[in-house]
């Protein structure tokens, strides 16, 4: 039985198709970062700083020249060498090996060729996390909330490399795990 106009009209309105972006949405890109990264407990008596590795991608929501909606995915691996960042031997540590997903928004001033930006948001840590230091002796695997900060510099005529400092707090586990990466912005088919 087929609807008659007005209603197949209506039902339209009230659901839209799931594979349109909404209209304020100007243009979509996929960013790719790959970095150094570190993780830090929130306090210790020895100054460490775990070093690993660090990759993310993002779907780049543009929604105007100074502003983007940024959901992602990555991925951060530390581990500890043992030794503080005086490069004394500690037995404090602050380890992550985990995945990330989660949600940023990003305001960035509109100039070509070099465009600094900030941007925060809210996300989840699936993995495993040990703190261990003076104050703290935790050691969780699981699902934990992150709070994203990054930072840094939108380079080139269509600002497509990205340079800059990603940081994800995670108070549950008492520690920040970060990087300093390097990421390039691939356009997808743009409205014009």
């Amino acid at each position: 039985m087929k609807l008659p106009a007005a209603r197949r009209i209506a039902f339209c309105k009230r659901f839209p198709s799931t594979n349109s972006i909404p209209s304020f949405i100007k243009e979509k890109s996929i960013n790719a970062q790959i970095g150094y990264g570190i993780s830090a407990p929130y306090e210790s008596v020895d100054d460490i700083a775990d070093q690993g590795f660090f990759a993310q991608g993002e779907l780049v929501l543009k929604a105007a020249s100074w502003f983007e909606l940024r959901p992602y995915a990555g991925f951060i691996l530390t581990s500890s060498n043992g030794k503080d960042l005086n490069d004394n031997p500690t037995n404090e540590k602050a380890e992550s090996k985990a995945f990330l997903l989660g949600g940023k928004a990003r305001v960035r001033a509109p100039i070509p060729w070099v465009a600094p930006y900030v941007e925060i948001g809210i996300g989840t840590s699936i993995g495993k996390f040990e703190t261990l230091t003076a104050f703290d002796n935790i050691d969780k695997g699981g699902i934990i909330y992150h709070i994203p900060f990054a930072f840094g510099l939108e380079l080139g005529k269509n600002n497509n490399v990205d340079l800059g400092f990603t940081y994800y707090f995670q108070p549950s586990v008492e520690q920040f795990v970060g990087a300093f990466s390097v990421g390039i912005t691939f356009p997808l088919n743009n409205k014009k």
